[in-house]
């Protein structure tokens, strides 16, 4: 039971892993969906099963229903700078892809996605017993590393087009 989320993890990366192969023909394209979809099942198992990582080993968490912590803050230390790495990744996806969207934006939309990956890890903890602890720190981690992908990608953008506009002054 406590590997069911594991299995469903799987299955979808499998199935968008064979349709990405399939549909997309520009090798530049698919590899960088490819890499893309890697890193989101990357980040789902470590979320949302019960193996956990440590900086440096893959354990097996035992079963539990975690804690919950809403109001004791912690902004340092190890865990939270993991979690900021963890997610600067996908705020630079968000701002590649959607690249008119307000870094503003980015950094709400940072929070929201912290507060589901916790929220989801709260009910999966209770349900398949993963033992994942919901946690303000990882939201606000969360949000941060997103912001900080999101920002850093502007910044790849705007210098890409600044190096353009020089070039063609010329």
């Amino acid at each position: 039971m406590r590997w069911e989320p594991f299995r469903i993890i799987l299955i979808v990366a499998t199935l968008s892993c064979l349709v990405i192969l399939v549909h997309v023909r520009p090798p530049q394209a698919r590899t960088r969906q490819l890499l893309g979809l890697g890193y989101l099942f990357g980040l789902s198992v470590i979320l949302f099963t019960p193996l956990s990582f440590d900086g440096t080993a893959i354990y097996v968490m035992p079963a539990g229903v975690g804690q919950v912590n809403l109001s004791r803050l912690y902004l340092h230390g190890l865990g939270f700078i993991e979690n900021i790495i963890l997610t600067i990744p996908l705020g630079w996806g968000i701002k590649r892809h959607f690249h008119h969207y307000p870094l503003l934006g980015l950094g709400l939309t940072g929070l929201l996605v912290g507060a589901s990956i916790e929220s989801l890890q709260y009910f999966m903890s209770q349900h398949w017993l993963i033992n994942r602890s919901s946690d303000i720190n990882d939201v606000i981690a969360n949000a941060t590393g997103i912001l900080i992908g999101g920002l850093v990608a502007a910044t790849f953008k705007f210098v890409a087009q600044h190096r353009k506009t020089s070039v063609t002054d010329y």
